[in-house]
């Protein structure tokens, strides 16, 4: 049963990737309430996360260790309320929209995780997978640890706080931690008078700083600092930790900062999940996918009349082949965006018309039409066939799928939920033998060779293209459940 919730749940996707986890966090040096700024930051980020939220914030001028925190299964404007963001009272906070990709969609696992211990509190919220999640895991429950949650996020928290035991400040605590957990892992971390963020050696995942008046934050991407109208400062580079204090503002000890001969950024962000207005380590994702879809038109040309994407995250490579190829540009698809974490279907005839419970063809725009339609990525196949039967239903003469991103073929083990090879639609099969299982006319993939030109020459993971992976992936399936 468990099982089959999953695969709904990817249905329900349209076939995509589990999206990351989105974190963001706020530090107001004049005392201001950092609750509604949290709020609008995460909202901004609410496609990295759509199962659960959080948000908690701490009076650094009141006593010491008092936090408040709010967090539940829903959307954000499910779940906070007018009367729950007045009663969240605080000058620092750090909040969480969250997709799991380790452990149960449950309340219990909900974020940010508020730990009480001897040195007070610490609130945090975690964005990534650790590959050593389980070995950390079992040797803390073996010393006495007692967990409330499956995620791995409450084996990082625990590491900070026993580090802090035996240090001078948490954010030498949290380089200690750093030095034992391994994976993925963008943190925000709130202390009783200190806002610290962290970032993987191999930058897998986005983390960036901005400013608005006195207040700082900390955030997964840079367009929410956008959404509250803050000045984007930098991005935390990877290994780096920095500390956001009154007293020293900005802060980032190189002592404590873990040096990495190579860094991996995880390709996808600029594929898929990060929202088309946000820079990553300098870099548009706007430009990525756009590059991508000149890429695919130099690369797979083909003719036809018009050139469409599946939205949303297939726009952009869309225009980007249509201004290479010349070939005009159009929408075809109508997105209810009013579908999404709470569509339930209750069995398989439901299931099968999911797809265009989200979206709809637009049958004067393909009417009679060569139709050439990009999208970002196909992992099971389950809805790539319905959207090219969509098309063809309403008149497309021929359909042309192309992709902004090479066949997935193996899985990821560092936060992005692609499954098992067996249940990749690309695992031994060839381009053609999936084109003719999803109906369509040609398909053609983004060549692997083109990935570090879409993002300007940054390192990059592409382990789940290639099997290579920047550190050995762990020797046990780390993707679901801790205890299984």
């Amino acid at each position: 049963m468990e099982r089959q919730c999953e695969m709904d749940r990817l249905d329900m996707q349209l076939d995509k990737p589990g999206e990351e986890c989105g974190v963001f966090g706020a530090y107001d040096f004049d005392g201001g309430d950092v609750a509604p700024s949290i709020y609008y930051g995460l909202l901004g980020l609410q496609h990295r996360g759509q199962e659960s939220c959080g948000i908690a914030v701490s009076d650094t001028g009141g006593p010491k260790g008092k936090v408040f925190c709010t967090k539940d299964m829903g959307l954000l404007n499910e779940v906070f309320t007018p009367d729950r963001l007045d009663n969240l009272k605080g000058d620092i906070g750090v909040g969480h929209v969250r997709y799991s990709t380790a452990g149960s969609s449950t309340r219990e696992n909900a974020q940010p995780l508020v730990l009480n211990y001897v040195k007070g509190t610490l609130g945090l919220a975690h964005n990534g997978n650790l590959i050593n999640a389980p070995v950390l895991r079992r040797e803390l429950e073996y010393t006495g640890a007692i967990f409330q949650t499956t995620i791995d996020s409450e084996v990082i928290a625990y590491h900070i706080a026993r580090q802090r035991l035996n240090t001078k400040s948490v954010e030498e605590a949290v380089a200690r931690a750093m030095e034992k957990i391994k994976g993925a892992y963008s943190l925000i971390i709130m202390s009783p008078r200190k806002l610290i963020g962290a970032r993987d050696p191999f930058g897998f995942r986005p983390l960036c700083i901005g400013k608005r008046d006195n207040t700082y934050f900390l955030a997964s991407e840079t367009c929410a600092l956008d959404t509250i109208g803050a000045e984007h400062v930098r991005d935390v580079a990877p290994g780096e930790i920095v500390t956001i204090s009154p007293e020293k503002g900005i802060e980032s000890d190189t002592s404590m900062c873990i040096s990495q001969d190579k860094h991996a950024r995880c390709v996808f962000e600029y594929i898929y999940f990060a929202r088309p207005d946000t820079l990553i380590d300098g870099m548009s994702v706007y430009h990525s996918r756009m590059q991508a879809g000149r890429f695919l038109a130099m690369d797979s040309p083909v003719e036809a009349d018009l050139v469409v994407g599946v939205p949303e995250s297939g726009n952009c490579a869309a225009l980007g082949y249509s201004l290479q190829s010349g070939i005009p540009y159009g929408q075809a698809f109508v997105k209810n965006s009013y579908v999404g974490r709470t569509f339930i279907k209750p069995g398989q005839k439901s299931r099968e018309s999911s797809v265009q419970v989200k979206l709809n063809v637009l049958k004067e725009a393909v009417d009679g039409k060569r139709i050439i339609m990009i999208d970002d990525s196909i992992v099971r196949g389950t809805t790539s066939d319905r959207i090219v039967r969509m098309l063809r239903e309403a008149g497309a003469k021929e359909v042309h799928m192309r992709v902004s991103s090479p066949p997935f073929l193996w899985p990821c083990y560092f936060g992005t939920d692609v499954p098992a090879r067996e249940q990749l639609i690309a695992y031994n099969r060839s381009v053609e033998e999936i084109c003719r299982m999803i109906g369509a006319d040609s398909l053609g993939y983004l060549r692997t060779e083109r990935l570090p030109e879409i993002v300007g020459g940054r390192p990059i993971c592409k382990g789940c293209f290639t099997g290579k992976y920047p550190m050995e992936p762990p020797a046990e399936d780390i993707r679901g459940e801790f205890e299984n």
